[in-house]
Order: C-alpha cells, then structure tokens, then sequence
C-alpha cells in the first residue's frame, strides 16, 4: 500500500534540511519508536528534525507524490500510540520548532510555533499577567501534542479545554500546501471551521506549524480545598451538588488513599492529611481574597452536609505545594508500583461519575486484578490504570482486554465516550468503532479522505 523508503527518498530529504538533521536505522534513538503507551513500539524509516513549514512542506509534497506514510511528532508523551510509525515511513520532528513568535496584548492573543512546551508558555505569559488556561498533566507535552488531541486538564471544569483557545492555525495538508484556518478574530462564521477539525485530529488531516492562542488576564488570587470523606462514593456524590450549586471551581479532583500513599512514596514527601479513604481537591481562583471566599464557603458547607469529614484550606504555598505536586505525580507514582500498566480514559456525564467509579472498582474483583483511579471529577473525565503487576503476557492481554471492554460497555451505556483528552491513537480504535457504530467511523473515514485522499498522514490512527 505505502512505498518504502529509499536511499534516493533519504538523499532528497537531506537537500531539504541538512544531512544533520536526518536519521536512519540505528541512528534513530529508541525514544522516537514509541510514545508511552506500553507494548507498541516500532521505528520510523526515516526521522527528519525540522525548522519551518516550508521544510515540512517540501517533504509532505514529496511524500505524497511517492506515496510514503509521514508521522508528525512531538514529546511523544501520548498514551495512545498516536505518534508512533506504525506504518514506518518518514517521522517528523517538530519538537525544535519551539519559537514563541508573538504576543499581541491588545487582541489577548499568543502566536507559537507546535514545538513550544505547555510549562513554557504557561511560565512565558504568567510572568506578563496572562493566562493560559488550559492545563493537562503533562507539562512537557508540547503546544502542537496538545492541540492534536484537544488536552484539557484539571482547569477544564471552568475555563474548558485547548480547543476553546485556539483562535488560529498555520497548517501543512497531505500534499503540502500551507493553510491558514482561523485567525485573532473572536466571531467567525465563515463557512465550515476546518480549524477545529485539525484540533483533536492527532495529526491525520494536517500538521500544525504555528498557533494563535487565546489569552486571558491571570487571577490575582487562588486557593485550594483538601476536602475528606469517609469513602469514596460519597466524595464523587458530591460533585453534582457542587456543580448544581452554580459556583464553579477552578478544578474539582477526587483521589483515594492508595494513590496518595504511592505518591508520597514517589516524591518522599508527606501528604498534609490521611485521615480519609477518599478526597476532594477543589481550587479556585478569581481577582480577590473576598470573591474567592465567598465562593468557597458555599461549597464548603455543601460538602460538610454531603458528609465531609473536615474542609482543609490550603492558605500557605508550602501546603499549596504538597498538595498539587502529590497530584501532579499520581501517574508516575502508579506507574512506579508496577510492571507494566493500561489506562482507561473514559468520560461520562458529571451526574454518573460516582457510577461509573463505583462499577470499575467492582472490576478488581471480577478479574482479580488491580485497578488504581483519580481524576478530574468536575468534567466527568476519569483515569483508570490496569495494572499488571505478576501477570504474564497472556494472562495480562486476557484481563486487561475484558476490563476495557467492560468499562468503554459501561461508558456507553452511562452516555459517556471512549476518550476525554487523551485521543484516540492506534491503541482505542476498537472501542472507539464500538462507541461511534457503521455510520459514524464511515463519516470520520470520509472526512480523512477529504483531507488525505492517499491516507498517508499518520495513517492507522483514529480510523
């Protein structure tokens, strides 16, 4: 179906950007074969680091006049397999595209190149008074990783996700051609938003060579609440009354005991509070001392009613600190605790996350296995890790393969969908088929078409 690539493919892609910034066969470093989804790995052909989208547009036309499957890459820290070179082919490299090209204050906006770090940017326009909400977990995830699968992060309970602050994108097409979709305009209804397809398309229908983001002035102020509860359903419980209650927190995240204890055991620091099974973690934010208080008061008192054993105020930034660095390193800390590990990126609607929490622990005893859960409880979005731990390969693939397809059943079945923001990729394809039914992949495989008649763009992922 594709062409391989061949040593002429090499000599004309090295014309294009140097013979230094192309790789072959062991020259290509193992980072670049996998992204963090365990059990996937395979290497490109061809690994090209790029400069410009005049670069990437002279490869991606060539690419297609021949035929060879192009893969766009960042961090690579996706857990789907959606930056991997399933198919080999050529492997872009668009991590040194990494320029911060403008900050317009007057239209509140930020022009980057994809290559440029969330921690970057966020630090960037945090030191000028500005604010970029969005806030996935990852850090080091690059801007143009978060615009390929519309991230969204703790801060998506009240401020959204990437999608609702990408004004504009620069983007390279199958055959090359450069487009221009959006711009720093607020209203547009100028035909179909083919800006907002890209976003979350995981680099299938084209590659982003440079954003314009949507800013905002930065909250003066925020303050957390470490809110325990005797078990975990009764925390999850809570949410919808917090949300009914129309104040809306910044973040609304549930944990549980075992995760916080691997955390503290990660990080070697201590947890300010353990005396509960289950928490939440609300943060708020606003441009008084006065407006914050007032808004986490009432939540307050909602969740003493729901049966809370206390409401922790998290008012010094050592305790601010502790918190949230426990938080940021539940991933790496259940990583840490076993052999290997799948997630299950589920979202349901806010009303059914104490169902659904409450169903997929039930899985730990159906197929003897252990499952670990946090998340963003204010979105409904939930991260589920299976972890193998002493299971061999066969056994491993056996269970893990009906807890997923228990769960993703369950998320259908409670109105929810496959996946809240870590995309699709090469490894939920299946679920997602289960999910969407005959006519629904049909409209996805047109729209790729659409865009990518030869399919050549990251092929193998989505549909």
């Amino acid at each position: 179906m594709y062409s391989e690539v061949t040593q002429s493919d090499i000599d004309y892609v090295k014309k294009i950007v140097g013979s230094e910034n192309v790789f072959i066969a062991e020259e290509i470093s193992e980072d670049f074969c996998r992204d963090e989804l365990a059990g996937l790995k395979k290497s490109p052909e061809m690994l090209v680091d790029v400069s410009s989208a005049e670069e990437v547009s002279a490869i991606m036309k060539y690419a297609y006049e021949r035929k060879i499957p192009v893969v766009p890459r960042g961090s690579g820290t996706g857990l789907v397999g959606g930056s991997v070179a399933i198919h080999g082919g050529i492997m872009l490299n668009l991590s040194g595209m990494n320029n911060i090209i403008e900050l317009d204050e007057e239209n509140l906006t930020l022009t980057v190149e994809p290559g440029v770090l969330l921690m970057e940017l966020s630090k960037y326009v945090e030191e000028r008074d500005l604010f970029y909400p969005p806030d996935p977990g990852e850090k080091s995830a690059t801007i143009g990783g978060n615009i390929s699968t519309n991230a969204g992060g703790m801060r998506a309970v009240k401020y959204g996700v990437t999608r609702d602050y990408v004004r504009g994108l620069e983007v390279v097409m199958p055959n090359g051609d450069i487009v221009e979709l959006g711009s720093k305009v607020v209203k547009n209804s100028s035909g179909y938003s083919l800006k907002d397809l890209i976003i979350g398309g995981e680099g299938t229908l084209g590659i982003v060579t440079k954003a314009i983001l949507k800013l905002l002035p930065l909250p003066k102020k925020a303050i957390s609440l470490l809110i325990p509860f005797p078990t975990l359903e009764m925390a999850i419980e809570t949410v919808p009354l917090i949300i009914k209650s129309k104040i809306i927190p910044t973040a609304i995240e549930y944990m549980v005991r075992d995760v916080i204890l691997s955390s503290e055991e990660f990080l070697g620091k201590t947890f300010p509070d353990k005396s509960a099974d289950a928490y939440l973690l609300l943060k708020f934010d606003g441009n008084s001392t006065e407006e914050i208080e007032a808004a986490y008061d009432k939540v307050a008192q909602i969740c003493l009613g729901a049966g809370a054993y206390d409401v922790l105020i998290s008012n010094t930034a050592e305790r601010e600190e502790s918190i949230w660095s426990a938080r940021g390193a539940f991933l790496e800390a259940i990583k840490a605790s076993t052999t290997e590990m799948d997630e299950c990126d589920v979202v349901v609607p806010r009303n059914r996350i104490a169902e659904f929490v409450k169903f997929s622990d039930s899985l730990q005893d159906k197929y003897n296995i252990r499952i670990r859960s946090f998340g963003h409880a204010g979105d409904g979005n939930l991260h589920i890790y299976i972890l193998k731990d002493d299971l061999d390969e066969e056994e491993w693939k056996k269970r893990l393969g009906q807890v997923f397809e228990a769960m993703y059943s369950k998320s259908k079945e409670l109105g929810g969908k496959v996946s809240g923001e870590h995309g699709i990729g090469f490894a939920k394809i299946p679920y997602l088929k289960e999910s969407m039914g005959e006519a629904g992949m049909q409209l996805l495989k047109s729209i790729k078409a659409a865009f990518d008649p030869l399919f050549i763009l990251n092929p193998g992922k989505i549909c």
